[in-house]
């Protein structure tokens, strides 16, 4: 079965080895049919510290790392 991948900004990234990304999306209300913009925070794998706030990262899930990381930062060259 294949991973999910995500793309979202990095918003934190003061925990060793772990960046706080954020993904948006949009979806439509279902009286005004409006679109509404939705977030969510997921803590990711960053095993080299070299991801800083404000970048655009693709996240991938993996394997549990800790209690609240299923995530790992998708290496941009593959």
């Amino acid at each position: 079965m294949p991973k999910r991948v995500m793309q979202g900004v990095v918003v934190s990234d003061k925990m060793d080895k772990t960046v706080v990304v954020k993904i948006e999306r949009r979806i439509m209300h279902p009286l005004y049919k409006k679109f509404i913009r939705r977030s969510k925070r997921y803590s990711a794998h960053d095993p080299d510290n070299t991801i800083k706030i404000g970048d655009v990262v693709r996240i991938r899930e993996c394997r549990p790392i800790s209690k609240r990381k299923r995530w790992e930062v998708v290496p941009e060259n593959g």
